[in-house]
């Protein structure tokens, strides 16, 4: 910027350093903000970002407690959706026991709701005493967080004859007409040994397009992670690559901490994060992924 160069070689004139000063501070900040607008706009857009997304939660190591968290992480994210003005579209849900949730799975349906989300996959810990514990010790337990595109039917291929479909009385609540009939749905993708299990709609066809829709996803997500992973094999933080065995992030309940360890980022505002307000961390992560794109990580 002219502005800048010009206040640069005034703050050496004693009657105008004052003013220059101000000015070349203004004119500094000016250029760094138009950077980070501009940063974005250098690297390729990915055409995957504008889709819908399905995201999947299961509780992990812990027991009761995983399935606890679990049940906070869907809440966490429901929250975060609804301040964005989106609506979750509950497609299997498995409830565990004192209100845990042992798997579930939504649908995001808004533009760029993947692009939003997609950093939100890996393995959260949490470090907490749980309700069921008396002796009031810290308990480590875990869930995994899957983000995919939601897939449409040009993307993926899938051959009858690589389909196995089982069906099957459901099980749990949903009423008598459910429990009554062989709706529940089992679809196995022979090739790569996916299953999938529906069994939340009330009809068997209802079911098996449910199970088609995770199914198309997932292979698309399968797709779409090995390419990231072999071109993100060598970078630093690894934001945004396929390894969902990757512990992203711990929630500290004793220290009112929340960590992500992929970029650093830190807050001691447990709650508001855990009441959806993760929007900082969403941008510093797409920031991050942003800045080693660049520096061609």
């Amino acid at each position: 910027m002219s502005e800048n160069a010009q206040a640069g070689e005034l703050l050496t004139d004693p009657e105008l350093a004052d003013e220059a000063r101000r000015e070349f501070e203004q004119t500094q900040g000016a250029i760094v903000a138009l950077e980070e607008q501009i940063k974005p706009l250098l690297i390729p857009r990915d055409p995957l970002n504008d889709r819908n997304a399905i995201v999947e939660i299961r509780a992990g190591t812990g027991g009761d407690e995983a399935a606890l968290f679990g049940a906070d992480l869907f809440r966490m994210y429901t929250r975060f959706i609804e301040r964005k003005g989106w609506k979750p579209e509950v497609l299997s849900l498995s409830d565990g026991t004192l209100g845990g949730i042992k798997e579930a799975i939504f649908k995001v349906s808004a533009e760029g709701a993947f692009g939003v989300l997609r950093w939100e996959s890996g393995v959260h810990r949490v470090q907490r005493v749980p309700a069921t514990e008396a002796q009031g010790r810290i308990h480590t337990s875990a869930a995994t967080v899957a983000v995919l595109p939601e897939a449409e039917e040009v993307d993926v291929k899938i051959e009858d004859k690589d389909l196995r479909i089982d069906v099957f009385r459901a099980s749990g609540p949903g009423g008598q007409g459910v429990n009554t009939t062989d709706s529940a749905v089992r679809i196995t993708h022979l090739p790569t040994g996916l299953v999938i299990s529906q069994q939340d709609q009330r009809s068997q066809i209802q079911n098996k397009a449910k199970a088609m829709e995770i199914l198309r996803s997932r292979l698309l997500d399968l797709r779409v992670s090995q390419q990231e992973a072999e071109r993100s094999r060598m970078r630093r933080t690894q934001v945004g690559t396929g390894d969902r065995s990757a512990k992203i992030r711990t929630y500290n309940y004793p220290q009112s901490r929340v960590t992500d360890h992929r970029i650093g980022w830190e807050t001691h505002n447990l709650r508001a994060v855990m009441d959806g307000d993760i929007g900082d961390l969403i941008e510093a992560l797409k920031l991050a992924d942003i800045e080693e794109r660049l520096s061609g990580g």
